[in-house]
């Protein structure tokens, strides 16, 4: 195994600087994914469970989809959320039994709400509830990308280590052109975050600088 005293941070910087691998690159029709940009992940004033990366976040997933839209291209939200009883959440909600705990976002609550400052458009932009890390795990998201004859995904949200991980080995396993706008994804830490941007590039996804995302749209 190879060692380093580089914080994650340096590791990334210095494989965004000199790529080891060709791009997947873009194809011919995305779909925007957004993973679970709900209150218990992006409001860190009023939850200890949340985290912001980049402020301007939710800035730029709100343009990003505002260009699917106007391309015709679907938009997809997803949060989590589950039952009084919590045994929808499964093995995964056995570690811990806290009201901060992820099988203690119930439906209804303030966690499990999507960010007031998105911008969601009730008439054409899909939600899904999950209950796994992946998007694709039990929803209808792989019938919604073949219904619009998708080969590439633009995933945003959190955590970058694990829902967006997730989902991103889901969608290459299943033969998606995988893109993450790095200032679109977040986690807890900056050690969790740099260090799966740097596993996802060299391994499953192309990890871009947000403006050659709108730039691919523009085109």
């Amino acid at each position: 195994m190879e060692t380093s005293q580089k914080t994650a941070r340096e590791i990334y910087q210095d494989l965004k600087s000199n790529l080891s691998r060709k791009r997947f690159g873009f194809g011919e029709k995305a779909i925007l994914v957004n993973v679970d940009l709900q209150k218990a992940y992006t409001r860190p004033d009023l939850f200890k469970t949340a985290y912001e990366t980049d402020p301007k976040q939710l800035i730029y997933i709100n343009e990003l989809a505002e260009k699917f839209r106007n391309l015709g291209w679907p938009v997809v939200w997803t949060y989590v959320a589950y039952m009084e009883s919590g045994e929808d959440c499964g093995i995964w909600g056995t570690r811990t039994d806290t009201p901060d705990s992820l099988q203690n976002i119930k439906f209804g609550s303030d966690r499990s709400e999507l960010d007031d400052r998105l911008h969601i458009d009730s008439e054409k932009d899909v939600i899904y509830c999950k209950k796994m890390p992946s998007a694709f795990f039990e929803t209808q998201l792989q019938s919604l990308c073949v219904w619009h004859q998708i080969d590439t995904i633009v995933l945003t949200g959190g955590s970058t280590s694990g829902c967006i991980r997730a989902t991103a080995v889901d969608s290459l396993s299943r033969g998606y052109r995988t893109i993450v706008p790095e200032e679109c994804v977040a986690d807890k830490h900056e050690s969790y975050h740099f260090a799966n941007l740097t596993d996802l590039s060299i391994k499953y996804a192309d990890v871009l600088e947000v403006q050659e995302v709108f730039e691919y749209l523009q085109k």
